[in-house]
């Protein structure tokens, strides 16, 4: 009869205790680990909708500019129709539209990690409701660059836009409806629609999409035999490839 009544505190062993804790510590970790995933997660989903406010902003400021810049060609208009130079000559000089860019004074902002940055253009896309202002940097680097795509859809390489040449264009792709993430949807003949700090709008038609890995920079080769092209550059939604899609001035 002693010895059936045997407690079970004599058959936890140290080994047991061992166990044991080593369960207690790995749970906690885990529930940690969760914790820090979730709290990560939402801090990325923050940052992309900050970064859309930001973006939308600069494209309001932009079209409100555009805006006045279309008044002044209205006064041009106007005062031209008048037939009287010699009084209105001063109001034609400040009406007149800039027409070289680097001439333009365009509002430079910076980036909290202290890169400048100007609005050049806006690019809208009807058929996946893209709407977005294009910015472009002092230096190129890739750091700047890097801190610019947080912003909007960046100017990576080219000339002017609306120009003779290959205007390149990247965004991110946040895997939602944010940014690039609807451009790899896009189909041979959908237009693309760029308007410059000078008020030009000119649509471009997709001809060509296509996928390269990140290290094929042939997307970039201006030989465009004097024709205004546009380049839209992402990532796939793995981050493997990058989408390129390709459109010219129609």
């Amino acid at each position: 009869m002693n010895q059936i009544l045997v407690t079970k505190k004599l058959y936890i062993t140290p080994e047991l205790k061992r166990k044991k804790k080593i369960y207690k510590f790995n749970f906690f970790l885990s529930v940690f680990l969760v914790c820090a995933l979730i709290s990560f997660c939402i801090y990325a989903e923050y940052d992309r909708n900050k970064s859309e406010e930001v973006s939308q902003e600069l494209l309001s400021e932009f079209s409100q500019d555009m805006n006045n810049m279309q008044e002044k060609s209205n006064i041009l208009v106007a005062v031209l129709n008048e037939n009287n130079e010699d009084e209105n000559l001063q109001e034609v000089e400040e009406a007149k539209p800039q027409t070289n860019l680097s001439n333009q004074n365009l509002a430079v902002k910076t980036t909290d990690a202290g890169y400048n940055y100007m609005t050049i253009a806006s690019i809208s896309i009807p058929k996946i409701d893209v709407n977005y202002s294009i910015i472009v940097g002092e230096t190129g680097s890739l750091e700047e660059t890097e801190a610019l795509l947080k912003i909007s859809p960046t100017k990576f390489w080219g000339p002017n836009p609306n120009e003779v040449g290959n205007f390149c264009i990247v965004g991110h792709n946040y895997r939602n409806t944010k940014f690039f993430s609807k451009v790899p949807t896009l189909e041979n003949g959908d237009i693309i629609e760029i308007t410059d700090s000078n008020n030009r709008k000119i649509n471009y038609e997709v001809y060509n999409k296509y996928e390269v890995v990140p290290e094929d920079t042939t997307c970039l080769d201006q030989t465009t035999y004097g024709r205004k092209e546009i380049t839209l550059i992402t990532c796939t939604n793995d981050s493997k490839l990058r989408v390129i899609v390709k459109a010219r001035e129609v």
